[in-house]
């Protein structure tokens, strides 16, 4: 048995070789992972980086997708579905260090000139695993809070959501429903110096609607990632690199329910991430107070970087 993984996917490589020795696991850069080499691989895992649709498996061997990500949409899931190739996300994997961000967001507009009120009012578009804790977290922290989710049937209209809001943050998956949702039409509807956060995905915001909106933002998710838009880049207040979901936690969370995902589908022994795996990285990132201003910074001070930038941040 085979299978070919992105290689940064963190403790997946160490975790089989110890614990399968019989399956051979073979990481490679997203770059390099194309139809060739999955002719005679059983499973393939991946990040966003990879797109994997019928130029990517047709006449290979995979029986298996796993996606170390909550979102899916570099996959064609029809094509899989179609074709008998079962396909897994990790829902909720990150849920946690994405609410971080959004806090420690909130904590750097707070600590200066602020476009909200007193009291502000945070709409929270999508209401899963990450917005169900945002919006706990702007709760917990004196915030109104207003909830859009119309697929789960829970809050306001998104019009509404845009009228009342002083803060609009996005966690949605993208897919014909959601790709530009936050277009011209919504953002004339907000106030002045309504804050727009996105670290959803890029396609989810118009940026060319919302840069001449006026409107001050945030972004860590972007279209056309890698290649960002400079403009939009100056124009943010805070800038990352779609590194809002990367914690320790968080992607040995992912990994797991990779490895649990595998181990179902070929009934493997199932396997738990070892400790010392865990100790390879010894090192924790930048978490103490002001590290997406840090992150920030660093994004705009070498914007062609983006993706150096995201492959060699220390999870936190």
């Amino acid at each position: 048995m085979k299978i070919v993984s992105d290689i940064a996917i963190p403790f997946l490589a160490e975790t089989v070789q110890t614990g399968w020795p019989d399956v051979a696991i073979c990481p490679m850069k997203p770059e390099e992972i194309d139809r060739s080499v999955l002719l005679d691989a059983d499973v393939l895992v991946v990040r966003t980086r990879t797109r994997v649709d019928e130029q990517l498996l047709a006449g290979t061997k995979v029986r298996l997708v796993c996606t170390a990500t909550i979102g899916y949409d570099h996959i064609d899931t029809a094509w899989c579905e179609a074709h008998g190739v079962r396909w897994t996300a990790c829902p909720g994997c990150n849920a946690q260090a994405v609410c971080d961000y959004i806090e420690e967001v909130l904590n750097e507009i707070t600590n200066h000139k602020s476009p909200m009120t007193n009291t502000p009012t945070m709409g929270v578009v999508g209401v899963g695993h990450v917005g169900g804790l945002v919006a706990r977290m702007a709760e917990r922290r004196g915030l109104r809070v207003l909830l859009n989710d119309p697929p789960r049937g829970i809050g306001e209209n998104i019009d509404e959501i845009a009228r009342n809001s002083d803060i609009i943050t996005f966690h949605v998956p993208l897919d014909e429903s959601t790709y530009h949702l936050c277009n011209a039409a919504l953002l004339s509807q907000t106030r002045p110096g309504t804050l727009i956060i996105n670290s959803s995905r890029g396609g989810v915001v118009d940026e060319v609607a919302l840069l001449r909106s006026g409107r001050p933002f945030v972004l860590d998710t972007w279209e056309g990632e890698p290649h960002i838009n400079p403009d939009v880049l100056a124009k943010a207040q805070l800038a990352t690199m779609h590194i809002a979901g990367y914690s320790l936690d968080g992607k040995k969370r992912a990994t797991q329910m990779c490895l649990d995902a595998i181990s179902k589908e070929f009934g493997l022994p199932i396997l738990s991430i070892d400790k010392k795996v865990v100790s390879l990285q010894p090192i924790l990132g930048d978490s103490a107070p002001g590290w997406v201003k840090r992150v920030s910074e660093l994004l705009k001070q070498r914007p062609r970087d983006f993706e150096e930038l995201r492959k060699h941040y220390i999870l936190r």
